[in-house]
C-alpha cells in the first residue's frame, strides 16, 4: 500500500491501515448488474442556489452534485498507486460534467496539514501511510465528516438497498470515532505471511501450518544460505502483523478484545502474549532473521525476499501490487495465514482480515456533495471492478469484482485464504482508536527485534502503553463487545 502500508495498514505503512472482519467468504467474485460505460451516462442536477457546488437533487443524485463543479481529490499513492483514482475522478467527470483535480502524494501529513489548519482542505482524501493524519486526531478537532448520509443512500447498483447493506460485514468498523462512521476503509485486506510458490517448490519445502513446521523451514533457509523471516525493520507496524496474529489466534477474540479494550491484563497477565511474544524472539535469537532486515524499509526488504533472500515476509495483501516491478514473473506469490502456536484458540485457517485504506472527507470540504457522490461511487461495482484491475486488490464491497478480471497469483490466494477462513477471522482496532499506543508498541517491537530488550520487557512497555491510553477520558467512547 502503501498499507496497510509503513506502507499500507493501514499499510507506508506504520499505521497503515488495519484492515477487519470477514464474514461471507464465498462470493468474492461476481458480474456487475450494470455495464461500466451505461453507469457513467447518467446525468446529474442542475445547480440550483448560489453555491456552485450545490445543485438539484434527484434520486439518482440524492447529494445533488452540480455540474461544472470542482472536486480536489488527494490519494495516498502506496502499494496501490493512484491509477485506480485517476480511472475513479474520470469515470466521475464523464458521469457529472465536474472537473476533477488529483493529487498523488506519500506525504500526507506535509501536504494536507497545513490546509486542514487554514480550513482549506481537500473534497476526499485517502489518508494512509507513515504520514496519515491520525484519524484520532482528526476527529477530535471536529475536522471529519460524519458519513452516515452516504452509508444510508441508495447503492447505484441495487437502489432498493443502502450502500452499507452492500458491504463485508465488519468493514466498516475501523473508520469508527466516538461510535461515528467517520472514515470509510475502502480495501478489503488480510494479513500474515507470504512466500513464493516458486521457492518452495524448489527447495521441496512444505507451506507451515504450525509454528514448529514454521520454524523448521527458516532453519532449512538459513541452513540454505538465506533468511527464514524477513521484515520491514525501519517500519515495525509489519512485525507487529507477526506478534497480533499470534496473540489473536493463540488466546482467541477475547485476548484480541483485552487489547482493543484497554484490559489492565492485555500484555503482562496474558499468557497468549506471553507465548506469542516468545514465539518471536526465538526466530531472532536462532538467526533466522535475513541479514540486515531490521535496518531496512519495507520496499528494500521486501525486493530483497523478491530476490528470494528470505523464505518468508510479513505484510498485508497490498504487498503484491505494491512489488509488482521487483516480482520475477515465475515467482508465484502465495499469502500464508500464520501459523499456529500449541493450543491455540482458533484455526489455523483463521486470518486477520477486514478493510483499511481510510478514506474521509474533511468537514471543511469545499464540494461535500461531490465528495459524498464520490464515495458512494467508490462502492458500486464499476468502480470496484476498476480498483481490482488497478490496484490488484478487493474493496469492501459484497460481490465487488467482476468474473472477467483475472487476478495475480498473490491476489488469487487472498480470494482462496478468505474463503478458507469463513467466519474465523479477526482484526485489531487499537491502531485506528489510540494511534499513540499503536506506535509505543512499534517502538517496543523495534527494539526487541534488534535484541535491546527482552519478551519480558516488550510485554511491560506495551502494557504501559494500554495503561496510558486507557487514562484518556476519550477512550471511554471505543469499546468492543
Amino acid at each position: 500500500m502503501g498499507s496497510n502500508s509503513a506502507e499500507n495498514s493501514n499499510p507506508e505503512g506504520v499505521g497503515r491501515r488495519d484492515l477487519i472482519k470477514r464474514s461471507a467468504a464465498l462470493g468474492l467474485i461476481s458480474v456487475p448488474t450494470m455495464s461500466f460505460l451505461s453507469a457513467c451516462a447518467s446525468g446529474g442536477g442542475d445547480d440550483t442556489s448560489d453555491d456552485p457546488t450545490k445543485g438539484a437533487t434527484s434520486a439518482e443524485n440524492p447529494f445533488g452534485v452540480a455540474k461544472s463543479s470542482a472536486l480536489d481529490v488527494v490519494i495516498f499513492k502506496g502499494g496501490y498507486g493512484d491509477d485506480y483514482a485517476k480511472a475513479w475522478e474520470a469515470a466521475f467527470d464523464k458521469k457529472w460534467g465536474t472537473k476533477s483535480a488529483h493529487t498523488g502524494t506519500q506525504e500526507i501529513t506535509g501536504k494536507l496539514q497545513p490546509r486542514f489548519n487554514n480550513n482549506t482542505p481537500p473534497d476526499v482524501v485517502d489518508d494512509s501511510g507513515a504520514q496519515q493524519i491520525k484519524l484520532d486526531v482528526l476527529f477530535k478537532n471536529g475536522q471529519l465528516l460524519d458519513l452516515a448520509a452516504v452509508l444510508d443512500a441508495p447503492s447505484i447498483d441495487d437502489p432498493s438497498k443502502k450502500v452499507r447493506d452492500t458491504l463485508i460485514p465488519g468493514t466498516l468498523d475501523p473508520g469508527l470515532q466516538g461510535g461515528k462512521n467517520v472514515a470509510l476503509p475502502y480495501v478489503y485486506t488480510v494479513w500474515g505471511l507470504w512466500y513464493s510458490g516458486k521457492l518452495f517448490k524448489d527447495k521441496g519445502w512444505e507451506a507451515p501450518k504450525t509454528w514448529d513446521e514454521f520454524l523448521a523451514v527458516c532453519k532449512a533457509a538459513k541452513d540454505d544460505g538465506i533468511g527464514g523471516l524477513a521484515h520491514q525493520g525501519k517500519y515495525p507496524y509489519y512485525i507487529n502483523v507477526a506478534i497480533m496474529d499470534l496473540i489473536a489466534k493463540k488466546g482467541g477474540l477475547d485476548a484480541m478484545k483485552a487489547i482493543d479494550n484497554l484490559d489492565p491484563k492485555a500484555f503482562v497477565g496474558n499468557d497468549a502474549a506471553k507465548a506469542a511474544i516468545e514465539a518471536i524472539y526465538e526466530v531472532v535469537e536462532k538467526g533466522y532473521l535475513m541479514a540486515g532486515t531490521n535496518g531496512l524499509t519495507h520496499t528494500e526488504s521486501q525486493t530483497r525476499w523478491n530476490q528470494y533472500k528470505a523464505a518468508f515476509i510479513t505484510s498485508g495483501s497490498w504487498l503484491e501490487n505494491e512489488q509488482l516491478k521487483q516480482t520475477p514473473a515465475d515467482f508465484d506469490m502465495k499469502f500464508l495465514p500464520m501459523p499456529n502456536l500449541p493450543d491455540s484458540a482458533l484455526p489455523f485457517e483463521a486470518i486477520r482480515a477486514g478493510s483499511g485504506e481510510p478514506f474521509i472527507i474533511p468537514a471543511k470540504a469545499k464540494n461535500l456533495a461531490g465528495a459524498q457522490e464520490f464515495l458512494r461511487s467508490m462502492l458500486s461495482k464499476e468502480w470496484s471492478t476498476l480498483f481490482a484491475q488497478q490496484a490488484n486488490s478487493l474493496s469492501i464491497l459484497k460481490d465487488g469484482v467482476d468474473s472477467g478480471v483475472e487476478l495475480r497469483p498473490g491476489t488469487q490466494s487472498t480470494v482462496e485464504a478468505s474463503k478458507a477462513a469463513g467466519d474465523n477471522t479477526f482484526n485489531f482496532l487499537y491502531p485506528n482508536w489510540y494511534s499513540e499506543m499503536d506506535v509505543s508498541i512499534q517502538n517496543a517491537s523495534n527494539e526487541l527485534m534488534a535484541k535491546r530488550i527482552q519478551p519480558a520487557e516488550w510485554l511491560k512497555r506495551a502494557q504501559a502503553a494500554v495503561d496510558k491510553a486507557a487514562k484518556d477520558p476519550e477512550s471511554k467512547k471505543n469499546h468492543r463487545d
